[in-house]
């Protein structure tokens, strides 16, 4: 399979080591240095591309690569009021597009226990809720797209919490997400559901990018071929859950 790497940092260069021991060919690297080589005809030598970017880069980034006809996979995030158009995009140009907030494997089946943790707590009232994340700290958005996706899951499931906030709360519809930013790590979510008997966690905590690479590198694998909009779940086998 023929990649163009859409972001060259350190996830572009974990993603083409990864994309390499798989058998497979970069054809196409875009940084902030060579934006301009971002054209259909260099597109079109490859079979997907992967974007790794920032917020304000990854709309433009997303929507040029659809319209030449190539499938994405998109691992920015910050730039959810651009997706609906991204998808229509790939809808319009009959070529696919996969865009997810963490591409690690066992962050994707974190998701799942998280949403099963979250509808066993539903009529628990006892307990309140409170989301931390920890990321290095070029990281720019925070809460990082993760933590985002699992408040989500959480509003979707417990019915008695209508929102979530970026700081410490005593509105007993909501619950915080506390974002932490430090040197050289790679990824950390925690989950709590806390009462004055007892505390239930669950953490996921990564060792390296390598689990995120990888989880791209599948995805674009996946994608390959296909039309229509797909998410990890369908990369993974876990919409059969």
């Amino acid at each position: 399979m023929k990649i163009a790497l859409i972001g060259y940092g350190k996830m572009g260069r974990a993603i083409e080591q990864i994309a390499v021991q798989r058998g497979h060919e970069i054809v196409l690297k875009i940084s902030t240095a060579n934006k301009h080589d971002l054209t259909k005809e260099h597109l079109q030598e490859a079979d997907v591309a992967i974007e790794f970017t920032r917020p304000e880069a990854a709309p433009e980034n997303v929507v040029t690569c659809l319209k030449a006809g190539v499938p994405v996979v998109c691992g920015t995030t910050g730039w959810n009021e651009g997706l609906a158009h991204a998808k229509m995009t790939a809808i319009d140009h009959h070529t696919a597009f996969l865009q997810a907030s963490n591409f690690s494997i066992g962050v994707n089946i974190f998701f799942e226990i998280n949403k099963l943790l979250a509808a066993l707590m539903n009529e628990q009232n006892d307990y309140d809720i409170v989301l931390e994340e920890t990321h290095h700290t070029q990281k720019k958005d925070a809460p990082s797209g993760t933590a985002i996706t699992l408040a989500e899951q959480i509003l979707e499931n417990v019915a008695r919490k209508k929102h979530w906030t970026k700081e410490p709360t005593n509105d007993p519809d909501s619950f915080p997400i506390i974002a932490h930013r430090m040197e050289d790590v790679p990824g950390t979510h925690s989950v709590k559901y806390t009462s004055a008997i007892d505390d239930i966690e669950i953490i996921h905590t990564a060792h390296n990018r390598e689990g995120f690479a990888r989880g791209a590198v599948l995805a674009a694998e996946f994608l390959q071929g296909k039309k229509g909009i797909f998410t990890m779940k369908d990369v993974l086998g876990l919409d059969r859950l």
